[in-house]
Order: C-alpha cells, then sequence, then structure tokens
C-alpha cells in the first residue's frame, strides 16, 4: 500500500470514528447553553488563530485549548463538538497565499470532533460517578480525565499522519510531539479550573476575560520556540540571520 492510499486510509478511518462519536454525542446532549456557549465559541475561533510553530515538526499549537475544555466540562457534547469543529475551521483556514488542502481539512475536523467529543463523554462520566458526594473530586479528576483525552486524541492522530506522510517512525513523532505539548496541556488545564472558579463565584461572564492570559501564554511560546528554532539553526545562518535584521 502506497502513502497516498494509506494516508486515504488513515483520513477515512479518522472520519468513521467523529461520525460515531458525533454521532452518539446528539443522542446524549439535551441541556443546552445558548449564550455561554456562544461566548466560548467566539474565543474559541479568535485564539484558534493564535498560533505557535511547533520546531522541528511539521505542525503548530493554538491557543484555544482552555476554552475547548471550558466547552467540554461545561456545556453539553454537541456544543463542545460544534466548538471544536468551528475553531478547528478558522484555525485550519489558509492565509491569502497559501493553498486550501481539502484532506487536511477533513483530518483535522475529524480529529477535533472525536477527541472533544470523547473527552466530552469521559468528562461526563466522571463527574456522575460515585464519590460519596464529593463533587470537587469528580470535577478535578473528570478534568485531568478530559484534558489526558484531548492530548492523546489529538498528539496521536497527527503523529500517526504525519508518520505515514513523510515515512517516519510514528513513535518518535509522537514523542517529540507530546514533549513539546504536554506543558501547554497542564497549563491549560490549570487556566480551565481558574475560569470554573471565577464563574461559580462571579459569573460566567467575567470569567471569559481569561483571554488576556491566553494571549500572554501566547507571546511567550513564540519567544520560548523562536528561540529554540533559532538555536538549532547552523552558525553561519544565524549569524546571517542578525546580520539582516
Amino acid at each position: 500500500m502506497n502513502n497516498t492510499r494509506r494516508i486515504k486510509t488513515l483520513i477515512g478511518t479518522m472520519m468513521l470514528a467523529a461520525a460515531i462519536t458525533a454521532g452518539y454525542a446528539t443522542t446524549v446532549s439535551h441541556a443546552s447553553h445558548t449564550y455561554f456557549a456562544l461566548a466560548v465559541l467566539a474565543l474559541a475561533a479568535i485564539t484558534s488563530r493564535m498560533k505557535v510553530k511547533l520546531p522541528g515538526i511539521n505542525g503548530n499549537m493554538s491557543m484555544n485549548l482552555p476554552f475547548l475544555l471550558t466547552a467540554v466540562i461545561s456545556l453539553s457534547s454537541a456544543e463542545a463538538v460544534v466548538i471544536a469543529c468551528v475553531s478547528t475551521v478558522v484555525q485550519c483556514w489558509p492565509r491569502k497565499d497559501a493553498k486550501f488542502n481539502p484532506q487536511q481539512m477533513a483530518f483535522n475536523l475529524s480529529m477535533m470532533a472525536f477527541a472533544s467529543c470523547l473527552a466530552s463523554l469521559m468528562f461526563q462520566k466522571m463527574f456522575h460517578a460515585n464519590w460519596q458526594g464529593m463533587q470537587w473530586s469528580s470535577t478535578t479528576l473528570g478534568l485531568a480525565l478530559a484534558t489526558a483525552t484531548l492530548f492523546l486524541g489529538q498528539t496521536a492522530p497527527v503523529a500517526a499522519i504525519v508518520a505515514v506522510s513523510e515515512g517516519k517512525a510514528a513513535g518518535q513523532i509522537w514523542w517529540s510531539l507530546a514533549h513539546l505539548s504536554f506543558p501547554y496541556y497542564v497549563i491549560s488545564a490549570g487556566v480551565t479550573t481558574m475560569v470554573q472558579a471565577v464563574s461559580s463565584h462571579l459569573g460566567w461572564g467575567l470569567a471569559l476575560a481569561v483571554f488576556p492570559v491566553m494571549y500572554g501564554i501566547h507571546r511567550s511560546y513564540r519567544m520560548y520556540f523562536g528561540g529554540m528554532a533559532e538555536t538549532s539553526r547552523p552558525e553561519p545562518m544565524v549569524r546571517a540571520a542578525r546580520a539582516g535584521a
């Protein structure tokens, strides 16, 4: 099986998994949170364009994760999937000088729909588990499980598609991707906890003021990864780049 067929098979498998989980989500989602969902959707879409290029990997990291996690633990599974898909379209939509890649868009949409839906279902299962009335424990463990699910649901398929496309070892690619992105998932879980704590006392409108925090994290990551990319370049190239700056 050549690379093109493998890529199409992987994309088709991802689309099938997304369709099954999203279809199931619509059957178990009943409550709606219109205004809160629209606010989270807007912030997830805006921060999805705040991207950071991962050094050494053909991919980027978006700053919308705390809002995706907020949707997972605060909204229905169907709402979480819609927010994840819309923000993914905004994130992956090419700039004016770039060409639209329908296969890449289909894969990313399917991956995010599957990962966000699975994370939402995992959280709901943990939240409604019998913890002898300890709601704090169920919420905290549910958030940790949802974050881990999103982490694996995003990094594993990306590593697989890159491995198939470039003919590299999937395990090595996943390890590099996980090493770079895992701290961001931990930070995002912390930011999501802050959003939940503020919203429970002061209302969700004020909690959404976390946007400046994500902008600061975005700037920090750009500086950090930019420094990593520069130090990994050969010394003559670095000197030339500095001279031309």
